[in-house]
């Protein structure tokens, strides 16, 4: 039986009254992509299942990612034959099963510049469309085509083909990173996991030499209290580090947090039919269609400032424009850039600690293998590290293995099997567009884009409009949004406060031109009435969100990551994000 089918105001108050009524199975600490994949992989096992998130989730690295599923083609090159299979096979059980409404193929380019490399890219290509065929789920990717000069200035018309011998064309899949978090937590919510944001873990419970439990700050509302569990999950990511030390020391994992910054510009600058791939100096940089936009990035730097608030600087943007333009016949420059967003990964520091040894922690961070390391250093405790968005459920499942190593009549994961929130019902309400948009007065681009994003739950959206047809109109200041979908966001989907849904339940912050500063305060208004704000609270969250714009744009301007840093955290948080 399912316990709730939402994520709303009074889920968050019920689940904290459930953790602290008695002990649960499985704790979970952490609400990005691992820990949200860990609570969905206890709680279809049978198991009694919290999640505490110290923000919102997918508030770090899970939302600022290059939001690619994918099995990883670089990898290929380091001989990680493991690492991509395991990968492609992920990537196919997401697209065809787990989550096809919000799953896609992207179509790339990976330009020639040497005749040699059509033989070498080639077949490294072919091996990387093989390994996903030979999956059990590979349906929907298209095979890649060897493309040349003609073709490829018909595809790509403004990619500079004078000294390309052509290109090779292969497909790989994309998701709103945020979105995956929140409907896979949305669905263990759904399984009976108590899901809970904005509670901070202040320290750990010990009791003859084991983890029970942890104690617990209620951010909203400033209450202490302890949460008593069998066994306890770290899946904080850049976090990790600080988790251990409230455990007395370092711990058995040692991370650190390597910064990736993307901006974004209009589709309309670069005319193409599909993305691009380019290797720079340090690893390899996308190009990627985002619906009216282009994704661009990644750097891969060491960061060591602020975890929760990695700023990215005038350098980075730079050197993302420097190598994209190289590849363009019409350059871009800093004026095009709408958005910016930076984010931290969770790199495993060395080797795994063993006996006391910490390892060599001199290894490069675009060195260090994505793969995950699971431990367990005292009893009652696991650790999980490292890892990639793709395989967040290989993950997860590992985690709940090592945790419950000891526990009897505890069956399998299962998750394989367990579609998210929004999948079923999706194929049938896809063949139906015209008919919803006629019954709901809604465009038909209207409702395909609310398909790709609630998938079978449209209809949840579609009653708030008819309900209240004023939220059928787009969002003022962001016109790729209805009104209904703030409204969604506040009342089913765990949205707390204007960030959330402007940063990460929808992306407006950075597929506007003023980075959503002018959809704030109507946004603002959608949610006072979901949680009966007063105007006060409402001021103070726009207030909040338009200082957190502005210390972004001034973090941009300046040379280095520490002025980066010393400009972001200039605007002070509000006291809920403490």
């Amino acid at each position: 039986m399912a316990f709730s089918a939402d994520l709303g105001p009074a889920s968050r108050e019920r689940a904290l009254a459930a953790m602290q009524d008695g002990p649960l199975d499985v704790l979970v600490v952490g609400g990005g992509i691992t820990g949200a994949g860990i609570a969905l992989d206890a709680v279809s096992r049978g198991l009694s299942t919290g999640l505490i998130e110290q923000r919102d989730l997918a508030s770090g690295t899970s939302s600022r990612s290059s939001k690619l599923v994918h099995g990883g083609l670089r990898y290929l090159e380091m001989f990680d034959f493991a690492l991509v299979r395991e990968a492609l096979q992920e990537r196919g059980l997401l697209l065809t099963r787990l989550a096809p409404h919000l799953v896609r193929p992207v179509p790339f380019l990976y330009p020639l510049h040497h005749a040699w490399e059509r033989p070498y890219v080639g077949a490294g290509v072919a091996l990387y469309d093989t390994m996903a065929m030979a999956g059990k789920y590979s349906m929907g990717v298209p095979k890649h085509r060897h493309l040349f000069r003609k073709k490829l200035k018909a595809i790509a018309p403004d990619i500079r083909t004078d000294d390309l011998h052509g290109a090779i064309r292969y497909y790989d899949c994309q998701v709103d990173d945020a979105r995956l978090v929140m409907s896979v937590a949305r669905t263990a919510a759904t399984y009976g996991a108590h899901v809970t944001t904005r509670t901070k873990v202040t320290g750990f419970i010990h009791e003859d030499g084991r983890v029970v439990g942890v104690n617990v700050r209620d951010l909203e509302n400033d209450l202490d209290f302890e949460v008593r569990a069998r066994t306890v999950i770290n899946a904080a990511g850049v976090w990790t580090d600080e988790i251990q030390q409230l455990m007395g020391g370092e711990g058995a994992l040692n991370v650190e947090a390597s910064k990736g910054v993307h901006i974004v510009v209009s589709r309309d600058r670069i005319k193409a039919e599909a993305g691009f791939i380019t290797k720079t100096e340090k690893s390899v940089m996308f190009v990627i269609p985002w619906a009216n936009y282009w994704i661009i990035g990644t750097t891969d730097t060491p960061w060591e400032f602020d975890l929760a608030h990695p700023a990215a600087s005038k350098a980075d943007v730079e050197y993302l424009l420097e190598h994209v333009n190289k590849l363009l016949r019409v350059p871009l420059d800093r004026s095009d850039v709408i958005g910016v967003y930076a984010g931290l990964r969770p790199l495993l520091k060395g080797t795994v600690p063993k006996d006391g040894d910490r390892g060599d922690a001199a290894a490069a961070t675009t060195k260090i293998s994505r793969e995950h390391t699971v431990v367990s250093p005292v009893p009652g405790l696991v650790l999980i590290a490292g890892g990639k968005l793709t395989t967040y459920r290989v993950m997860a499942k590992d985690a709940v293995d090592l945790a419950t190593a000891t526990f009897d009549k505890v069956g399998p994961s299962i998750t394989e099997n367990v579609p998210l929130m929004g999948a079923e019902g999706f194929a049938t309400r896809t063949q139906q567009r015209d008919a919803i948009a006629k019954a709901s007065g809604l465009g038909v681009d209207v409702i395909e884009h609310l398909l790709r994003r609630y998938g079978g739950l449209i209809d949840e959206v579609l009653e708030l409009v008819s309900n209240r047809p004023e939220l059928g109109h787009s969002l003022e200041g962001a016109d790729g949004y209805l009104a209904a979908e703030i409204a969604y966001a506040a009342s089913h989907e765990g949205a707390r406060h204007l960030d959330d849904v402007l940063a990460r339940r929808t992306r407006i912050s950075i597929e506007t031109d003023d980075r959503g500063v002018s959809a704030a305060r109507p946004a603002a208004l959608l949610m006072a009435e979901v949680f009966g704000w007063d105007q006060a609270r409402i001021d103070d969250e726009v207030d909040h969100y338009l200082r957190r714009v502005e210390a972004e744009r001034q973090s941009q301007e300046q040379d280095n990551d520490q002025a980066a840093d010393e400009a972001r955290v200039s605007a002070p948080e509000g006291p809920w994000n403490t």
